[in-house]
C-alpha cells in the first residue's frame, strides 16, 4: 500500500439509508435517536445527520464525510484521477458547492465536501443526548482490494488489522483524524453495509442511552462490551429494517506515528468482556 503525501482529514458527517418503509424507519430514528425530520426525509439531531430514501432495506445510499478545506478536496480529486476512479463534483444539501462524489470498488457511494454553514442546524424538539455519528463499517468479498482503495486512493491511514491463524486479513480499521477509525471493512461472503456508530463520549452516556432504549422497549442486541481494536466501549441495537446501530464511547486516540496494530481473529478481539460476534 502506498504512502499518501496529503493524508485525508475528515469526519463522518451524514449517512443516507435506503428503506422499503422509509416513514417507519424515520419514526424509529426520531424516537430512538432523537432525529427530527424535514419534508425531504433529512433527519438532524445533535452531532448527527441521516437521510432516508425509498429503496432496498439495509442498503446504503451514501456516506458523507466533511473535510476542513478545499485543499483536501483537491488532493482527493488528484488521487481519484491518478487511480482512474470515476467521480463528479456535485452540489448537495449540507455541503458547499463542489463536493466530490464517487463509488468504491464494491459500489458503496461516498461524498466528501466542506460542511455548509446551515448544515449544523438542529430542528426544534430534537434530543440533546450526545452521540456524534462516528464511523461506518462494510462487509466485502475482496478485503485487500477494498482496504487498499481506501488507503491508497482516498487517503485513510491504517490503524489496526485483524488476521487469522494463517495470517489472512479479516478486518481493517482506517482513520482520517486522531480517532482510531471512522471506517472499517471486514472479509465476508457478500458485499454489504454492516453497521454505523454513534460516539457517546463516555461510559456514563452509554448507560443513559441504554436506559433510554429500555424505556422504548428496544433490546440491546450485543453488549455492553469492549472492542480490542480501538479499545472502545459499546452496545448495539437493531433498527426496524435490521440495520446494526452501535453506541460507542472512549474510542482510542491515535498518534500519527503509531505503528499499525495486529490482532488475532478471535472472540476476545471483538469483545474482551465476553461474547464476540465473528461475522467474517
Amino acid at each position: 500500500m502506498a504512502t499518501i503525501d496529503h493524508p485525508l482529514r475528515a469526519t463522518l458527517y451524514e449517512l443516507g439509508l435506503h428503506s422499503e418503509q422509509p416513514e417507519r424507519l424515520a419514526a424509529f430514528y426520531t424516537s430512538a435517536l432523537g432525529y427530527a425530520f424535514d419534508g425531504k426525509m433529512l433527519g438532524v439531531a445533535r452531532d448527527r445527520r441521516v437521510s432516508i430514501a425509498a429503496g432496498p432495506s439495509k442498503t446504503l445510499a451514501y456516506a458523507a464525510y466533511a473535510v476542513p478545506d478545499a485543499g483536501d478536496l483537491d488532493a482527493l480529486e488528484a488521487r481519484l484521477i491518478a487511480a482512474g476512479t470515476a467521480f463528479e463534483r456535485i452540489d448537495t444539501d449540507g455541503f458547499e458547492p463542489g463536493a466530490v462524489a464517487f463509488a468504491d470498488p464494491d459500489g458503496n457511494r461516498f461524498r466528501f465536501g466542506i460542511a455548509s454553514g446551515g448544515a449544523a442546524r438542529v430542528f426544534e424538539g430534537t434530543a440533546d443526548r450526545a452521540a456524534r455519528i462516528q464511523h461506518v463499517v462494510f462487509a466485502t468479498t475482496d478485503i485487500d482490494r477494498l482496504l487498499g482503495f481506501f488507503i491508497d486512493v482516498i487517503g485513510f491511514a491504517l490503524s489496526d488489522v485483524v488476521v487469522d491463524g494463517e495470517g489472512v486479513l479479516k478486518t481493517g480499521f482506517v482513520r482520517c483524524s486522531h480517532e482510531h477509525h471512522s471506517l472499517a471493512v471486514f472479509a465476508a461472503k457478500e458485499n454489504r453495509l454492516d453497521h454505523h456508530c454513534y460516539e457517546a463520549v463516555d461510559w456514563n452516556l452509554i448507560r443513559d442511552w441504554a436506559d433510554h432504549f429500555a424505556k422504548l422497549r428496544i433490546p440491546l442486541k450485543w453488549g455492553p462490551g469492549r472492542h480490542g481494536p480501538g479499545d472502545n466501549l459499546f452496545v448495539f441495537i437493531h433498527d426496524p429494517d435490521g440495520n446494526w446501530l452501535e453506541i460507542s464511547a472512549e474510542l482510542e486516540h491515535v498518534a500519527p506515528d503509531r505503528p499499525v496494530g495486529e490482532w488475532p481473529h478471535e472472540e476476545y478481539t471483538l469483545n474482551s468482556w465476553g461474547i464476540g460476534l465473528l461475522r467474517s
